[in-house]
């Protein structure tokens, strides 16, 4: 349930990824001392984490030239106050000191993990396909995108943000960036609201079920007591 909530929270945020929950099985032996209806090996569901459907979300064209979009795989990867970052939400803008910088603040990095600035003279920015960032007067760098060794070692912070700490980041040989457009989250809203209300269901099955066999048993205990009284 907490998974789908915070899908459904992020169902707007550009570039979010969608969290599914991984279950595997977990057998507990019989054992030596079997009691009745215990012959065979008891089978339980464990919860065992979670992992990102990394499919992409649709296409949002802006006509905004700092509004990129990833047309493949990547990251675009931001310096924040904790280290770098990645992230595939691409709206990007000026500061006043001519980085480019994401809705927080923090500056987009070029493929060497420098920010990226434009001068007031530079008016009319372009970015190739390739993250060549160009102006009236040339070439002003190349936008950065990377992705992890292991994407199964990438955390999410917060809805934007993802933390590469745990694994290493290798630069995409052939990126395809859109320029005038930014992802959309890959959360199908009313797909997630069917499967929360699917998991309540079963939450409440279980629950009642759980309670029925509660007053089986205690009803069994209060006549095994009136019985010996």
């Amino acid at each position: 349930m907490d998974v789908t909530a915070t899908n459904i929270a992020n169902a707007s945020t550009p570039g979010f990824q969608a969290s599914r929950m991984i279950f595997s099985d977990y057998i507990q032996p019989a054992g030596g001392n079997k009691l009745p209806g215990q012959e065979r090996n008891l089978a339980y569901t464990q919860d065992r984490g979670t992992y990102r459907d990394r499919q992409p979300g649709a296409m949002t064209f802006t006509g905004d030239p700092l509004d990129l979009a990833i047309n493949g795989d990547g990251f675009f990867t931001v310096r924040t106050a904790r280290g770098p970052r990645l992230t595939r939400s691409g709206h990007f803008g000026l500061s006043p000191t001519g980085g480019i910088v994401d809705d927080s603040g923090d500056p987009l990095l070029d493929t060497a993990g420098r920010p990226l600035l434009v001068s007031p003279a530079d008016t009319r920015l372009t970015v190739a396909g390739d993250g060549t960032l160009s102006s009236e007067n040339g070439q002003l760098g190349r936008i950065g995108v990377v992705t992890p060794a292991d994407p199964n070692k990438v955390k999410a912070e917060g809805g934007r943000l993802l933390s590469a700490v745990d694994t290493t980041t290798a630069p995409v040989a052939l990126p395809k960036l859109v320029q005038g457009a930014t992802e959309d989250s890959n959360v199908q809203a009313t797909t997630e609201l069917t499967r929360m209300m699917n998991d309540s269901r079963q939450f409440q099955f279980v629950a009642q079920f759980l309670q029925g066999e509660a007053d089986r048993q205690q009803n069994t205990i209060d006549k095994l007591l009136q019985t010996h009284a």
